[in-house]
């Protein structure tokens, strides 16, 4: 799989997967206040952001929101892998999330609202780290370089396929 190297919305993507950050930590924030003194587990109709929660739920927003948006803030490619990482997170949560909505099993009172912007934010995240790889300035030539190599004779031109 080719990931890019210094791609040109790099900026408009680590800002967006920072937004991310920065919502997951105001959700979280308001999560806890709103459910203190509640179990931990609690599966009671306590909304923040108009997203249910409960505290498990809320200070594991916080803790997330707070590592995103520092690996935004930070960048250096810390931000591309937990980016990566993250989203990929965020998208399996959403799918194991919906699948035990109705069970016992939804410890983090997860609805299909809070599974639609677990897959928002999962996807946010996977596009913002797969193209927020930093490299060398030789790294950069040699990718504009493959970006543009459709003309005959380039070293990476890519050969018509012989169908015959």
């Amino acid at each position: 799989m080719h990931l890019p190297v210094n791609h040109r919305l790099r900026p408009q993507w680590r800002f967006l997967a920072g937004l991310s950050g920065a919502y997951l930590l105001v959700f979280g924030i308001v999560g806890a206040i709103r459910t203190a003194g509640e179990p931990f587990f609690s599966r009671a109709d306590i909304e923040a952001l108009g997203l249910k929660t409960n505290p498990a739920f809320a200070w594991l927003s916080v803790i997330v929101g707070a590592i995103v948006l520092g690996g935004a803030i930070i960048g250096r490619n810390i931000d591309h892998f937990i980016n990566i990482f993250g989203g990929a997170v965020f998208m399996l949560a959403g799918l194991i999330m919906l699948t035990v909505m109705q069970t016992p099993a939804n410890k983090l009172n997860f609805e299909i609202s809070t599974c639609v912007v677990s897959f928002i934010l999962g996807t946010i995240m996977l596009i913002a780290g797969m193209y927020g790889k930093v490299g060398t300035p030789a790294e950069s030539i040699a990718e504009e370089v493959l970006r543009h190599s459709t003309r005959p004779g380039d070293k990476f031109a890519v050969k018509p396929h012989a169908n015959k």
